[in-house]
């Protein structure tokens, strides 16, 4: 059942979708081998080829606990990055918890998808003397040991995408919590390995028994890209990132969850219908 396009109610828990913001990356990067001239109905780009995104999040909340999946880009990249992604941040992640009386202490879980820096830029803030400390003090920051590891040693081809800003902190302050694989979080909070965006990226699924929701991840990043070939070329695995959704798709599809999306700029959640033999939106 839903309250309004942000909000999902369950029968005891509720998945509110936050927005840390927008930015703008290229078009043609965000859709790989799809021409543009497919893609740009679905998503018009700038005079800089940019499409703008959405820097989405989730809270959920169930009876044993307050959960965040992703927090965004943050507030303490350096001014270059605002400049070339065009970032907008206003009121921000911190502002929209805000909004809902949610303070961050609240948060008992955070949950990152993977450690590229629009996804958990606001892991970390500068406290009063300048240092750089977890965001949510009381919260266990939940990350896949392999992206972890991928994170801490990246290779020249995905070096830029992780900032040891946004995580290394969080094993400092004693806060991270490495985990291999599947792995059950809370009462009716999963997380499912989707790889393909990087080898160890993650999905979260969220369910009351009755009624699921799946967070995608950049394993389909908007609306726009449910489409088997519309597919990142920031993609490290693309091929896995193929098969990932065609697996997940059937399950998705046939048990009728709602799916939400990470970098949507409208949209928090839909459906993904199957018609013949392929996979199409539907908007709630």
């Amino acid at each position: 059942m839903t309250d309004n396009k942000n909000i999902i109610q369950m029968k005891n828990i509720t998945v509110t979708g936050l927005r840390d913001g927008f930015f703008y990356l290229d078009g043609g990067a965000m859709f790989g081998v799809v021409p543009k001239v497919l893609w740009q109905k679905l998503m018009p780009a700038d005079g800089d080829n940019r499409i703008r995104l959405g820097l989405n999040s989730l809270l959920i909340r169930t009876p044993d606990a307050l959960i965040l999946v992703e927090t965004g880009i943050g507030t303490i990249l350096k001014p270059k990055y605002y400049e070339f992604y065009s970032i907008q941040r206003e009121p921000g992640l911190m502002g929209e918890l805000q909004k809902l009386k949610v303070k961050p202490e609240d948060i008992d879980f955070v949950i990152n998808t993977h450690l590229h820096f629009d996804h958990c830029g606001g892991n970390t803030v500068k406290n009063a003397d300048g240092e750089i400390v977890p965001a949510f003090p009381n919260a266990r920051y939940i990350i896949q040991r392999g992206e972890w590891e991928a994170a801490v040693s990246p290779t020249p081809r995905d070096r830029a995408s992780y900032l040891k800003q946004n995580f290394v902190p969080l094993e400092e302050a004693g806060v991270l919590q490495l985990i291999d694989g599947d792995t059950s979080i809370t009462p009716g909070v999963d997380v499912v390995i989707a790889e393909g965006h990087t080898a160890h990226h993650q999905c979260v699924r969220i369910t009351d028994g009755y009624q699921t929701v799946f967070f995608l991840g950049d394993l389909v990043p908007t609306s726009a890209h449910v489409g088997l070939p519309y597919i990142m070329s920031y993609d490290l695995f693309p091929l896995d990132t193929l098969q990932t959704k065609e697996r997940l798709y059937e399950k998705v599809s046939s048990r009728d969850w709602i799916v939400a999306f990470n970098h949507d700029p409208d949209l928090y959640f839909g459906h993904i219908r199957r018609t013949n033999q392929k996979f199409d939106f539907e908007s709630l």
